[in-house]
């Protein structure tokens, strides 16, 4: 037998890779030693932090002592926990008094730090809402989107927007409330369109008088709280009523009601009467990717649904991953009375009591078995199921078109993030320029990053300013201000946030002032390119520049050139919107406004009197003393800023 035994044979990559883990592991180990002499054990929250002060995951535990102790036996856990033990420098503690508060405190800071080795619900929208208001004689009902913080009632969350606007189109149809501001309200002298097509009862011209305004208004209410049988019962009472009176009309008017109603309680998928609120989220793992699918049932009808795609390791289980998402989504909004879920979660009474406390009322989360909650759990995962067919899909053509890309510019490895630049100006006024994201899974709009160019006024070249107009000094400035910023705080390319790949929206020219920028900085490792316009502008014709290499054009169908057209487009279409955006702004102020003295009302009553900013500037004290609001005092301030000469 050889000396070196059998054991000398090659090594397994798997066993390779998960010896170089628990190596790297021992060096987070002291670390986390030197804390646990002085850890309760009792329940709270632990940050592990890295040598930058970054938060690499956040973690509950009903005993912190115990829990934190599994930490310094990284042999026990997996590849990835080892590589977070690894880059582990410091730790963070905060106790609770109850498990349940832990849980509820870990969900908020994963949605504050979202810390690279937890599972990340990646969605920052809020969810819109149906309002009826409380804070006039007439109540309005309106679509709302953000914080409560107007007096009323507010039913929801609703999926989408669309499905906000239709149950708004049929509730008006149903209930005749008025969704005009108070500002319209009160300046209304005759019935609007929506009174004509009866889809309003007017109460701005006494059309109809409070109390019975007020009647529809508990009607909704009814309704999108779940009494939606007892409304309808009442307007067919009504109907028939009417109808034995002889007012046909009264009585048709009740018919289209209910069949508004109707409509509403058609849009269900699936028959959930009889349950009220409840969300049905279901999860369905393909290809190493989850996709968690949420349905909304409110009074009982399916008010949409949405898809989501957390970010996790491939060690987590479906059923942690249903957890995390769990706790991490109703941080952000309200729990129904009810969650039907298709996965059991590991922490079921847990969960249920830290929902309970963040709504407020007793929450119920179950795995239905049987019956139209069984079926609504089967929909949703069927959903789910198509949904993350389709991401991966999609996946799997960008992953070729990365492919193909790193091919035709002879990159040693498809790109990762790709960012792509590009500036927009007038006559070099207002200039911004912006960087658009893209990889694997498309565009990632959440790393979009616009910059208000600050040289492009002009000014004495030491100052930074540069002639309006100068596209390359934009440029310079742009790029300078985006790699010199990443080399500051993440220098070691740790994060995952520097490019692969930086696709200028120019020729030649942009690309050496590229060159330039990463000379200067000592960026070496990131690959360059800029894709100019053909002649005459044409799409189809573009070419692209590198270092090094004669230009390249792409033949007019090749799909690695759809992809880079779409790459500059989505750029140019942002920084276009970026530089409208500024410019609205700017267009909003005027002269006025740098007066001292002069707010909101001053100035509006300045305008409104004189008709113009010019105006103003030209007016004489005397003049400008005639303006409500203006003392002479104050006319004579206004008077000598626009005239120091005098």
């Amino acid at each position: 037998m050889p000396a070196g035994g059998p054991s000398d044979g090659p090594v397994p990559p798997e066993k390779e890779a998960s010896s170089s883990a628990a190596d790297a592991a021992a060096k987070g180990v002291p670390v986390i030693e030197r804390y646990l002499k002085t850890l309760p054990g009792s329940p709270g929250v632990y940050r592990m932090i890295a040598a930058d002060g970054s938060v690499l995951y956040v973690g509950k535990a009903k005993d912190l002592r115990k829990r934190v102790a599994a930490y310094i036996h990284p042999d026990r856990q997996s590849i990835r926990i080892r590589r977070m033990i690894a880059l582990t420098a410091g730790m963070e503690f905060v106790t609770t008094a109850t498990e349940a508060e832990a849980l509820l405190l870990e969900s908020n800071l994963i949605k504050r730090f979202a810390p690279r080795y937890n599972i990340l619900l990646r969605d920052d929208k809020s969810f819109p809402y149906i309002l009826v208001t409380g804070d006039h004689d007439y109540p309005q009902i309106v679509k709302y989107r953000g914080a409560k913080s107007r007096s009323g009632d507010y039913f929801g969350p609703f999926a989408s927007v669309w499905a906000v606007n239709d149950t708004l189109n049929i509730l008006q149809r149903a209930f005749l409330l008025r969704s005009c501001s108070d500002h319209v309200f009160a300046g209304r002298t005759r019935p609007c369109l929506l009174y004509q097509i009866k889809r309003c009862s007017a109460p701005c011209v006494d059309r109809i008088d409070q109390d019975g305004y007020g009647e529809l208004v508990e009607q909704a209410r009814a309704f999108l709280t779940g009494d939606s049988q007892a409304v309808q019962q009442e307007f067919s009472a009504r109907m028939q009523a009417a109808s034995d009176a002889l007012e046909f009309e009264v009585a048709a008017q009740y018919r289209d009601r209910i069949q508004a109603l109707t409509r509403i309680q058609a849009h269900q998928d699936i028959n959930m009467r009889g349950i009220g609120d409840a969300d049905v989220i279901a999860a369905h793992r393909d290809g190493g990717q989850t996709c968690v699918q949420v349905f909304f049932f409110r009074t009982g009808a399916n008010y949409g649904n949405r898809a989501y795609f957390p970010s996790h390791g491939p060690d987590d289980g479906l059923e942690e991953v249903m957890e995390a998402f769990v706790g991490q989504f109703y941080t952000r909004t309200p729990p129904p009375k009810a969650l039907f879920l298709s996965h059991a979660l590991p922490n079921h009474d847990l969960i249920v009591q830290a929902l309970s406390v963040r709504a407020e009322r007793k929450i119920s989360v179950s795995v239905p078995r049987r019956g139209d909650r069984r079926k609504a759990v089967a929909h949703a995962m069927a959903n789910a199921r198509e949904a993350l067919a389709r991401r991966l899909t999609e996946s799997a053509t960008q992953r070729r078109l990365l492919d193909g890309l790193a091919d035709v510019l002879g990159l040693a490895a498809p790109p990762e993030r790709i960012e792509v630049y590009d500036n927009s100006h007038v006559g070099g006024t207002k200039a911004v320029g912006a960087m658009i994201v893209a990889g694997p899974d498309g565009f990632q709009k959440n790393a979009y990053r616009k910059f208000n160019i600050k040289g492009a006024a002009g000014g004495p070249p030491d100052s930074g300013g540069f002639a309006p107009g100068d596209d390359y000094a934009m440029m310079r400035e742009v790029l300078t201000r985006r790699f010199a910023r990443a080399l500051k705080e993440d220098p070691d390319r740790s994060n995952g946030q520097w490019p692969d790949l930086v696709l200028i929206d120019g020729g030649k020219g942009q690309l050496g002032i590229a060159q330039e920028v990463f000379a200067d900085l000592g960026v070496d490792d990131v690959a360059l390119a800029a894709i100019a316009k053909g002649p005459d502008r044409n799409a189809g014709r573009e070419r692209i520049f590198m270092t090094g290499r004669n230009a390249l054009m792409l033949k007019p169908q090749d799909p690695v050139l759809y992809f880079l057209q779409r790459l500059r487009d989505e750029a140019h279409r942002f920084v276009i919107g970026a530089h409208r955006g500024r410019r609205a702004k700017t267009m909003q102020l005027s002269s006025l406004d740098a007066v001292p003295g002069i707010g909101a009302r001053r100035k509006k009553a300045l305008l409104h009197h004189f008709g113009h900013a010019k105006a103003v500037e030209e007016a004489r004290p005397e003049d400008l003393a005639a303006v409500d609001g203006i003392s002479t005092s104050m006319a004579r301030k206004i008077y000598d800023w626009f005239h120091p000469d005098d």
